[in-house]
């Protein structure tokens, strides 16, 4: 991609003039993108409220500024866990009052869309979902910030064009999200195109985010994966936590318990400081309301 000719993607792409996209969250400091680092955490499906409360005030407890926890969930085969659905939602929005931690939770279809804005912060798109123009544009109405996957095949110009789509529907506030790509080697469960995050931050004003855990497939490596993505300048990470991850119903394998990820979180900040960033530290948690003393 040279810098010298005309981007096809008039929104997304970055030039001299455009600043870098900042979102923020109303009646707080939590940002995505600038000089901050943010971190997303939490289960790939959320699978009941006390799994989801404990995931939540770990991460939490360990730096994570944004929780994550699928409702719905897109799988290959039609006979595994698919997620909790409304329920979930729900158990979501519990939890965010407990803890102070905006959610982020993928909507699969058009007809979802409204549904899931009731209760998300931000809505993801999966790397499925990329190139379906319909989804995209109906997030794009919305003025809820979008994290958008790239797909598993799809080039960095395709992944930009996506954003693009929202964009066009009036919805500025897109975080793109390098989640590995699809490759002939079973050594892990996709390729992390690390070379794409400085392509990105060159192509466009918008966050990047990386996803290690899908990238890696595999908890051993996930810590050396997000090192190496704040180290090529990405803005954030969405990473998998359960607090046992032998029992979690999907991702089982690329999930880290809440010891991993705190120690993760140790040894990702000297990368942070090296990069001459900071991490963004969470909201405030909500005080626990009081009864009124009877009279």
């Amino acid at each position: 991609m040279s810098t010298s000719r005309k981007r096809p993607y008039p929104l997304a792409g970055r030039t001299e003039a455009t600043p870098p996209t900042v979102i923020t969250f109303a009646d707080t400091e939590l940002t995505i993108g600038g000089e901050g680092v943010t971190i997303i955490a939490g289960p790939c499906s959320v699978e009941s409220y006390e799994m989801l409360s404990e995931t939540a005030q770990g991460v939490r407890a360990s730096g994570a500024s944004l929780l994550r926890g699928g409702a719905f969930k897109p799988r290959t085969s039609p006979y595994t866990f698919s997620g909790l659905g409304v329920d979930a939602l729900e158990m979501l929005a519990t939890v965010r009052a407990e803890t102070g931690l905006p959610v982020v939770t993928e909507v699969i279809d058009t007809r979802l869309v409204d549904t899931v804005a009731m209760y998300a912060d931000v809505l993801q798109i999966g790397a499925r979902n990329m190139h379906n123009y319909a989804l995209l544009s109906e997030v794009g109405r919305l003025r809820k910030p979008v994290l958008l996957k790239r797909g598993f095949a799809a080039t960095i110009a395709e992944t930009i064009m996506a954003a693009e789509h929202i964009m066009t529907q009036g919805n500025m506030q897109v975080i793109i999200c390098e989640r590995g790509i699809r490759s002939f080697d079973t050594a892990t469960r996709n390729l992390f195109d690390v070379a794409a995050i400085p392509v990105l931050k060159q192509e466009t004003h918008l966050p990047v985010f990386v996803d290690p855990s899908h990238a890696a497939g595999r908890t051993d490596i996930v810590a050396a994966l997000s090192n190496a993505a704040i180290a090529a300048g990405a803005d954030g990470l969405i990473i998998e936590v359960h607090p046992r991850p032998p029992e979690a119903l999907s991702d089982a394998d690329q999930s880290l318990s809440l010891a991993e990820f705190d120690a993760l979180m140790r040894g990702l900040r000297p990368f942070v400081q090296a990069a001459g960033r900071h991490l963004v530290m969470p909201a405030p948690a909500p005080r626990p309301t009081q009864a009124d003393p009877v009279s």
